[in-house]
């Protein structure tokens, strides 16, 4: 990856130079060419009567900036809403050149402006409140940005897709839109005394770049005016949970941001309480993260990071996501080429792109947006979606209490 960085755009200015010297000679105009004209884009449609439409919140730490550009590229589509947010520990600099990025990558994100990145960056302490308050105010961003997207979906710099966006919202075309996938159990196990009991206080919320946190001495007991459900920070919610989380029109959703403040790791609890006490949405949830991960023998905190070995287990599942992955490593590359069809800077084909001359990229030219089209590894992640749906209608992965 480093060397095509050097080569790309030696390529490009050496490319150019001969377009312009042959227009020289013979009349040929570079322009009409290399750079073709886009036409205006395409009303997106939202509704029962169109394809689903997705809501991301992609976040990360210093560094990650590349991180998460690469990954906005994969999972980009004209439906779909992003938001990206770079934690207070990364410098404004690299924030501001997120955002520079993100804009000037390819013209459809310009055409369409539909990807933002957060400003006024928050802490994200890891094993704290913050991130999850960083979450929760990206929902309400998303929200109150974009009237039309039905899911909600989180994901880290250390992520990346396992299929084509066609092929995610053709999969998710069949579903109610009201369902919620996030793992869950209310059998706490070890984690009622290491992670329910214990109080702390995460010191990203009221300190300046600080992102530890505070134990107290002595723990509390375990909840019982309402059931603690604990699984998977990464999650596919619902817009109207995330509306109810956000609104919290029976203070249900309030009360138990309140005890959570003061949990480890509340981002592993916080969304799987709320929805689990809830009467409303307690049977919408699949108990599925639809993230392939692999962990050792003895489990850590993090899955293991994946790697080109664990490539044709990924690709089998069906699994739309998968982490942890480290930053360019060769198996994004053979994501990339072998199930995305994407090149580096491009965002993935999809069926919206409609640009034919080969001197073209792509997606430079955009047709109906409304459009999708499933590519060959749709059919695994239709197996696995009609088996979870099986799963739900038979009551097998709500909530139980």
């Amino acid at each position: 990856m480093a060397v095509e960085k050097w080569l790309f755009p030696l390529f490009s200015v050496s490319f150019v130079s001969l377009l312009l010297f042959l227009s020289a000679i013979s009349g040929f105009t570079a322009s009409s060419a290399f750079f073709a004209r886009r036409s205006d884009p395409t009303y997106v449609r939202h509704g029962q009567r169109y394809p689903p439409s997705f809501a991301y919140y992609i976040s990360g730490g210093r560094g990650d900036g590349r991180r998460m550009l690469r990954l906005l590229l994969a999972v980009y589509h004209p439906r779909n809403r992003y938001m990206l947010h770079l934690s207070h520990d990364a410098p404004e600099a690299e924030r501001a050149a997120l955002a520079s990025a993100a804009r000037l990558a390819v013209p459809v994100i310009r055409a369409f402006g539909n990807v933002d990145v957060v400003g006024k960056a928050g802490a994200m302490t890891y094993m704290g409140s913050s991130a999850l308050a960083a979450t929760l105010h990206a929902a309400a961003m998303l929200l109150r940005l974009d009237g039309g997207w039905d899911w909600f979906v989180t994901l880290s710099a250390a992520d990346y897709p396992l299929v084509t966006q066609d092929d995610l919202i053709h999969a998710f075309s069949s579903l109610p839109r009201d369902l919620n996938f996030i793992d869950h159990t209310s059998d706490l196990g070890w984690k009622e005394f290491h992670r329910v009991q214990p109080i702390i206080v995460d010191a990203g919320i009221y300190l300046s770049k600080r992102s530890q946190y505070f134990q107290a001495s002595e723990k509390r007991k375990t909840p019982e005016s309402f059931k603690f459900f604990t699984g998977s920070p990464w999650v596919i919610l619902s817009r109207s949970f995330i509306d109810y989380c956000i609104q919290g029109w029976d203070n249900l959703p309030r009360s138990l941001l309140l005890y959570f403040t003061n949990v480890i790791l509340p981002q592993e609890g916080y969304f799987h309480s709320v929805i689990c006490n809830s009467p409303e949405f307690q049977n919408t949830t699949v108990n599925n993260d639809l993230r392939y991960k692999e962990w050792d023998n003895s489990p850590q905190m993090e899955p293991l990071l994946l790697n080109i070995s664990h490539f044709q287990n990924m690709v089998e599942t069906g699994i739309p996501f998968a982490r942890k992955f480290r930053e360019d490593d060769a198996v994004l590359d053979k994501i990339d080429n072998e199930i995305l069809d994407r090149r580096y800077r491009w965002v993935t084909p999809g069926a919206w792109c409609s640009a034919r001359s080969w001197l073209a990229y792509p997606c430079s030219q955009w047709k109906n947006v409304d459009v999708i089209r499933p590519g060959r590894r749709a059919e695994k992640l239709r197996v696995l979606m009609h088996k979870l749906l099986d799963e739900w209608k038979l009551g097998l992965s709500s909530c139980r209490l």
